[in-house]
């Protein structure tokens, strides 16, 4: 870049997808990359901790301005700004607006922009379509526990929710464990149950069965990943997704980045409970109010309340960079159960984003955008 003229690359969806962004397993190598670097510490995230999720605006249940929106299901905006270092060394920053009523208008729940800066200058390098962008890194990380924790033979899914985050997860599934032959599929509509059985008969002609189940103990019972991608409305924890121990194959995986419950004697005595970036939920129980997982309703979050209360220590949940720098194994043994709580980080974006934006350089991907030749205030 030439100072202080400064132009930016626009990709659109079409050009992310030309760019690569549906490369389920490069995505998931980026996403271990990324792990590793924070556990050295070359990166940051909003907050005064440096660990922040985002900061999100929400809406009042009620206004006496008239054009201002309401609360609603999924109504909020949010900013997820980050930098990460090592081969990326790049800041960015995820922006978007969320509302279920979208759907009515053919419009997916949240509609998402990402953004690469200069880390030095802050000015704008690209800007980008990210709801696949986010979908695939959303897919990917949990990618990196099937990785490590999934069994090498593993054959039979169970997924409970069938929504767009199920999917990319399922990619990641495959990329990692091509072997599976059943998935088992739990779902709330027709249409959403119809819509994932469309996407993995054409996706993955090897899969020998696919099942439509009626609860989520059929789903979860002898499956060797079990994936909990259900929304769920928050504050009743009794309302969150409920997986009893018994259900579950000795040596699976439960991979939960959305409303997930278990039962406190499981979770303290025998489940293996993994973070995929533990110092998050200590974020989230600091800005949270108590307990913190009636706002925040991830396993992980549950943990954090049982820590304040002194009923489980810090080191019963292993934190997914200690893995996979080898300070602790993957498996301590072969039928322990691992529940695998996913948060979402933006450095997650910022190292998928990255990636893409230097794919589409090479390859003459996108368009052009002029900010200015010369600023007028300068």
């Amino acid at each position: 870049m030439t100072y202080p003229k400064i132009d930016f690359l626009y990709l659109s969806e079409a050009d992310m997808v030309k760019a690569g962004v549906t490369e389920m397993a490069g995505c998931v190598d980026a996403m271990e990359t990324m792990f590793k670097l924070l556990k050295v510490g070359d990166f940051r995230m909003g907050g005064s901790n440096s660990n922040s999720h985002g900061v999100m605006m929400t809406f009042p249940e009620n206004s006496t301005f008239p054009n201002m929106p309401t609360n609603g299901p999924d109504r909020r905006f949010m900013a997820m700004p980050a930098y990460l270092g090592g081969e990326f060394d790049m800041v960015g920053m995820k922006w978007y607006g969320s509302n279920t009523e979208n759907r009515q208008k053919g419009l997916p729940r949240s509609i998402l922009m990402f953004t690469l800066n200069d880390k030095d200058t802050g000015a704008p390098l690209a800007y980008m379509s990210a709801n696949l962008l986010s979908a695939y890194r959303t897919g990917a990380v949990p990618g990196v526990g099937f990785r490590y924790f999934a069994r090498e033979d593993a054959s039979v899914v169970g997924i409970v929710g069938p929504g767009v985050m199920s999917k990319t997860a399922f990619d990641a599934i495959m990329a990692e464990r091509p072997g599976i032959k059943t998935v088992k599929i739990k779902g709330r509509g027709k249409k959403s149950m119809d819509d994932f059985i469309a996407y993995l008969n054409q996706k993955y002609p090897s899969i020998e069965k696919v099942e439509p189940v009626a609860d989520i103990e059929q789903a979860a019972k002898d499956a060797d990943i079990v994936f909990v991608g259900t929304s769920s409305p928050t504050g009743d924890i009794s309302e969150y997704p409920y997986i009893n121990e018994a259900w579950l194959k000795p040596g699976s995986v439960v991979c939960c980045p959305a409303a997930a419950r278990f039962d406190d004697d499981f979770i303290l005595n025998r489940a293996r409970s993994v973070a995929d970036w533990i110092n998050l939920y200590e974020a989230w129980a600091e800005e949270m109010p108590y307990p913190a997982y009636e706002t925040i309703p991830i396993p992980a979050v549950r943990c954090m309340d049982l820590i304040a209360d002194g009923k489980m220590e810090k080191s019963q949940v292993d934190d997914l960079g200690d893995i996979l720098t080898g300070k602790v194994p993957a498996r301590r043994n072969e039928d322990e159960i691992i529940i695998y709580s996913v948060g979402g980080l933006p450095v997650e974006d910022v190292a998928w984003g990255t990636i893409i934006y230097r794919n589409a350089l090479e390859k003459g991907i996108g368009t052009k955008l002029n900010l200015w030749d010369k600023p007028e205030l300068a």
